[in-house]
């Protein structure tokens, strides 16, 4: 159970955060002309990268022992998934940050790499500063003795989630509509956040 708990927390994060996400929605833009198992292992690595990385700086953070330092780092972390609840909410443009983002793949395309090593690059660039990147940083803080059960939550959230987009892209979008499986995000992320604040005063 210690594993599995701090897993489904990241998983279950990470799977609806992605949920019409922008990254997501760069994984289509590869399915008209790739293979799907090479899509989703483009994702794992690239999520093995970006996520790990962020959930292993995490868990270093909190190995600092200054119990003020500890309880200001959580309190920021907890604060934080609140606010990407709340601004979730927003009404948001993202098409210039993500056409700056495939601007900038768009200059590897001259070291004719392969698919997977392409897709790899694609997600790591795409999750940095993302929502997901910095949930996995704030994973990593909250249970840094878990790192292994985080990454791994992590990978198979996002690899659900893009293998969902991928098969059953317009099912969902027939019957889950963009603003409600952002609201479920929104929703989730501001349950983290609350419970984290709660466990941090009352607990």
């Amino acid at each position: 159970m210690e594993l599995l708990y701090p897993f489904f927390v990241a998983f279950s994060m990470i799977f609806f955060a992605e949920l019409g996400d922008k990254t997501q929605l760069l994984v289509l833009s590869f399915s008209a002309r790739n293979k799907a198992y090479k899509i989703l292992l483009g994702v794992a690595l690239g999520t093995f990268f970006s996520h790990g990385l962020a959930i292993l700086f995490g868990s270093k953070l909190a190995s600092f022992s200054q119990d003020s330092f500890q309880f200001y780092l959580k309190l920021f972390t907890y604060f934080s998934f609140i606010l990407f609840g709340v601004i979730g909410f927003l009404p948001k443009n993202d098409s210039s940050n993500s056409s700056n983002k495939l601007s900038f793949l768009d200059k590897f395309k001259f070291l004719h790499l392969g698919a997977v090593a392409f897709i790899t690059i694609s997600i790591v660039v795409g999750e940095l500063g993302d929502k997901t990147f910095l949930a996995s940083l704030g994973l990593g803080l909250e249970y840094p003795m878990q790192k292994f059960s985080l990454i791994c939550g992590s990978i198979f959230g996002m690899v659900l989630s893009n293998l969902l987009a991928i098969f059953c892209g317009k099912f969902l979008s027939h019957y889950l509509k963009p603003f409600v499986i952002s609201i479920l995000s929104n929703v989730i992320f501001l349950a983290f956040g609350i419970l984290g604040l709660w466990g941090l005063f009352f607990v």
